[in-house]
């Protein structure tokens, strides 16, 4: 059956009242009738077998059954990056959505070149939002990661800590990540990644994540590009410490 995201607070009892965007996707997309049956994801790790009722400019249905997907892994990865130019940020969050992540925290730092004010944030922030909704929809997530509104990449330093690890990647001089790992936790629950947009982080960042306790890391002898290295470290992360491991 189809899949579709909703919002907790749409669901009243045994109701559920699709939004306008998931409406149209229902009726005019899809072509869905009253009778069908599609699933609804409301976010949090519940899939609701919903028959659809009306269609009208937001579309009602009946719950029939609801069930809880054990499917989401037992390493809860944060991902801090630095935002890049362009669209660059939607394949980042879609990839990550697809591996698991479960909050991205798009940072201002000093070498992001894209500058806008405070309401052209929130109306991005929205949009990646959105990205990550439909990846989480499409991988068969029940649970779909929150994209915060982009802050300054101190104050988003600050609220990563108390992770069980926590990895900032920079190409200077910096240990690889492999040993790393082998001392850490035998299996964390926390992990934050951070990334920095093009050109990647500078050395006072770089420092002020040291001061932090975050462990300075490199991938290897390459240097991946910003929307490449966020979902590379956390495809690791998932193999070593989450649920790619196929046990």
């Amino acid at each position: 059956m189809r899949r579709f995201a909703i919002a907790p607070e749409r669901i009243e009892g045994a109701r559920v009242h699709f939004d306008r965007e998931e409406t149209r996707h229902l009726a005019r997309v899809l072509r869905l009738r009253p009778g069908d049956a599609v699933i609804a994801v409301d976010g949090t790790g519940r899939d609701y077998t919903v028959r659809i009722e009306t269609l009208g400019d937001t579309a009602t249905g009946t719950i029939l059954e609801v069930a809880t997907r054990p499917y989401e892994s037992s390493l809860a990865v944060t991902l801090i990056q630095g935002i890049p130019k362009g669209d660059k940020m939607e394949p980042i969050l879609r990839a990550a959505s697809e591996l698991g992540v479960v909050r991205v925290l798009p940072a201002i730092a000093e070498r992001t070149i894209v500058r806008l004010e405070p309401g052209r944030w929130r109306d991005r922030a929205r949009r990646w939002q959105r990205v990550a909704r439909e990846a989480a929809k499409q991988c068969g997530r029940a649970v779909i990661p929150e994209i915060a509104l982009p802050r300054p990449l101190g104050e988003w330093l600050e609220r990563a800590e108390g992770a069980d690890l926590m990895l900032c990647l920079w190409e200077g001089e910096s240990p690889p990540i492999g040993p790393t790992l082998d001392r850490a936790a035998a299996r964390p629950s926390t992990a934050a990644v951070l990334v920095g947009p093009e050109g990647g982080l500078s050395a006072e960042e770089v420092a002020a994540a040291r001061a932090r306790r975050w462990e300075v890391v490199r991938l290897g002898p390459r240097i991946l590009r910003t929307e490449t290295a966020g979902p590379a470290v956390i495809a690791i992360l998932q193999y070593r410490f989450g649920d790619l491991h196929g046990a």
